[in-house]
């Protein structure tokens, strides 16, 4: 029970966030009725007496936090109170129909789209993240309020997230950067977005975020006199003009800084809108005539200019952008909007949302047309790490603006080919497409659509969907229908094979089948953790399973006396339902051996495509004729191997205190081409007690690329040597190449 001086201290702290939160409310909405937040926190601290945060801060004053978040987007009085009792669901003992009793239907709605599904039992952590945000995106679909409070939680969440320890830390910033910085770019939250991605790279790489805040702060002072001047001369020049617009500066976010460096390849001097100006008009037509100032005072950079206006970006985002050169040679971006599209640059969804009439307007109903697509599309995607994989995918920004031959806008991803402009415009378009015009002329279909080009797709009926298509789309709409027909096609040739297999067998060994029932298969199929007798025979079609072990197991027990010594010795060997994992030893040696959670001894062998190393998370794929493959799980094919889940293995790597082997591990290094770089970089590794199998350096315009195939002992050790490389003084990435 808390001491009277720290009942009082909570109290006054709270007290004067919630007066705060009611400053705020009557300035953004003062002609709303506000008693319902005030009824909220009366609640809210009443349930939460006593709890504290990991900070040590009374709970409630994150709730009030996550509130203020609310009221500075402007949002009505019902988000605001959903925003106050978000957590009390999960964390005190109210519950959503106590909710829904004191402050009705809407609050309660909201209230459950928020909370957390922390009651249900999931076998994983990926399983109970992919939950928590299917249920997040259907509530989304109902009423944007329940995401626009989680992007408001997470944001304070992130602000004090060193209270926590620092696996939490990774794990909550990886998410911020995968998913809730994302969702935030698509509705058009440019401010949230850029506070959440700083934050999480903060703490996702706190090496590479120092390295990068360093570069910037070393400039900022020369760059603040220079945007200082840039902005004099622009206003000078509107006025003349008898333009009116408010101009201001900005220097880049930093996490955009380091995504820019690692793409391109650049080093901080290189990045034409480290410094920027923004130039804010009454008018469409002030937009372009700023424009036309700016390029005849300063030289324009061929390829940036982009009318964002015109053509507005995916979220709804509307802007001129050029890149000049100025006099004394400095690249400076600016970018031009009314007022009107700068609102809707920094708020995004918030910045027009009402509900005097109704939750959803028409042009928020447009925001939220990719929502209802991801949640049309994910409806049967069961796997849960799929559901991440292509939830992140539908998240990035697409930018490539083709065109039908009659003239209608297709966006898709960037890279997109016309397989995925097909599915775009019918799934049946998609399954019989065999060929594409592209401005009139002939191209393959791993072709990559360009922005403004016209796309004319030949279909031939008849014609189905290829496998090898996976590798060639870049939407996760073309992907899924791909999968789809696959999986269903591929299942069914699968059972019957299983089938043919299970009659080889009952030949071979003289077993009559039709003394077989339906119900037997049920029953050996429920042994391997199956559900029906096509789940079995698929099983075996895809080599999972053996049919032989299968029909020994199947037998009626009046024939198990009569069926040859060998078959019988298969009943008696092989795998009981509660098979433990075996260990494979066969490839790798007793080190390097992985666990496989299946039937006896299976050959095994560590995938090309991506070289697991020890402590890597690995999945198993069943190959026909091959064994399993063993891949990591971020590997990029794995999204494509895993449309049939039947040929999934859980896999592991075994537990062993042998001296471990080494494996080989190829990174580049992409930093300054200077005196000393090559003997850095070997001193790290050489610390690090790794031997060096190879070495090759390029050079290019003072940058440089270094090539490095080293031995590695397991996962702890190449992240120490990658982390030591990252704060050499120059190096601006190290990535890992998968191929060797």
């Amino acid at each position: 029970m808390p001491s009277l001086r720290e009942q009082i201290k909570t109290t006054a702290l709270t007290l004067t966030k919630f007066r705060e939160l009611m400053k705020r409310m009557q300035e953004n909405r003062p002609h709303d009725d506000l008693a319902i937040i005030k009824k909220a926190y009366d609640y809210s601290l009443k349930h939460h007496e006593g709890q504290s945060r990991a900070s040590g801060e009374p709970y409630l004053v994150h709730p009030l936090e996550v509130a203020l978040v609310l009221a500075e987007m402007k949002m009505d009085p019902v988000a605001v109170a959903a925003g106050l009792l978000h957590d009390s669901v999960e964390d005190t003992s109210v519950t959503i129909g106590d909710i829904r009793k004191e402050f009705g239907e809407q609050v309660a709605h909201i209230v459950e789209g928020v909370t957390k599904i922390s009651k249900i039992d999931f076998a994983t952590r990926e399983e109970q993240q992919a939950e928590n945000l299917r249920k997040m995106m259907l509530a989304m679909v109902d009423d944007i309020r329940v995401v626009l409070i989680k992007l408001a939680d997470r944001l304070h969440n992130m602000r004090t997230l060193e209270h926590l320890q620092p696996d939490r830390q990774q794990k909550i910033a990886q998410e911020t950067l995968e998913i809730y910085a994302p969702i935030a770019h698509r509705l058009g939250m440019g401010k949230i977005r850029g506070e959440l991605e700083d934050l999480g790279f903060r703490f996702l790489d706190p090496d590479a975020y120092r390295q990068v805040e360093e570069a910037v702060n070393a400039r900022r002072k020369q760059g603040e006199a220079f945007l200082a001047k840039m902005q004099q001369i622009i206003g000078e020049k509107l006025k003349e003009a008898g333009i009116q617009a408010h101009v201001e500066s900005r220097i880049k976010r930093l996490y955009s800084i380091h995504k820019k460096l690692q793409r391109q390849r650049i080093g901080v001097d290189q990045v034409y809108d480290l410094f920027a100006m923004r130039v804010i008009t009454r008018s469409l037509q002030d937009c372009y005539a700023v424009l036309g100032i700016i390029h005849n005072l300063w030289r324009p950079v061929p390829g940036r200019i982009k009318d964002f206006i015109a053509m507005p970006r995916p979220n709804f985002y509307q802007s001129l952008h050029t890149s000049v050169i100025t006099e004394d040679g400095t690249p400076c971006e600016i970018q031009i909007r009314t007022e009107e599209m700068h609102k809707m640059a920094e708020e995004g969804i918030a910045a027009h949302w009402k509900y005097k009439d109704g939750p959803v307007s028409a042009q928020d109903e447009q925001r939220l047309a990719w929502l209802r697509q991801v949640v049309e599309w994910q409806r049967d995607v069961s796997d849960p790490n799929e559901f991440l994989s292509t939830l992140k995918v539908d998240l990035y920004p697409e930018e490539v603006y083709t065109f039908t031959p009659k003239g209608k806008v297709v966006v898709l991803p960037r890279d997109a080919t016309p397989i995925d402009f097909a599915y775009t415009i019918h799934t049946e378009v998609g399954h019989t497409c065999v060929g594409a015009k592209v401005n009139g002329r002939m191209v393959p279909l791993r072709h990559k659509l360009h922005s403004g080009d016209i796309v004319e797709i030949i279909t031939q009926p008849g014609h189905k969907p290829s496998r090898d298509w996976l590798g060639l789309v870049k939407s996760s709409r073309s992907r899924n229908k791909i999968k789809h027909w696959l999986n269903v096609h591929q299942r069914e040739r699968a059972i019957e094979i299983g089938r043919k297999l299970i009659e080889k067998e009952a030949r071979k060994y003289r077993v009559p089948l039709k003394d077989i029932k339906d119900e037997d298969f049920v029953r050996v199929a429920s042994g391997y953790g199956l559900g029906r007798a096509d789940d079995l025979m698929a099983g075996i079609g895809y080599g999972k399973y053996s049919a032989r072990q299968v029909l020994a197991r199947v037998l009626p027990a009046g024939t198990a006396q009569q069926i040859p010594g060998d078959l019988e010795s298969e009943v008696a060997s092989g795998p009981q339902p509660s098979t433990i994992a075996s260990v494979v030893r066969r490839v790798f040696g007793d080190h390097n051996a992985i666990t496989v959670k299946g039937q006896g001894d299976m050959l095994v062998y560590r995938a090309r495509c991506c070289n697991p190393i020890r402590g890597e998370s690995i999945v198993g794929y069943v190959t026909r004729g091959k064994g399993v493959a063993v891949h990591a799980i971020n590997c990029a094919n794995v999204t494509n191997l895993m449309y049939e889940p039947e040929r999934r293995i859980d896999v592991e790597w075994a537990h062993d205190d042998t001296t471990p082997t080494s494996y080989p591990v190829k990174l580049t290094v992409f930093c300054d081409d200077r005196f000393g770089m090559l003997k850095s970089i070997t001193g790290i590794i050489g610390d690090a007690k790794s031997n060096i199998r190879n070495i090759a350096a390029h050079s290019s315009n003072s940058q440089a690329s270094v090539d490095i195939v080293l031995d590695i002992m397991d996962l702890k050790h190449l992240e120490t040597i990658i982390a030591g490389l990252r704060k050499i003084p120059g190096v601006h990435e190290v990535q890992r190449l998968q191929k060797i």
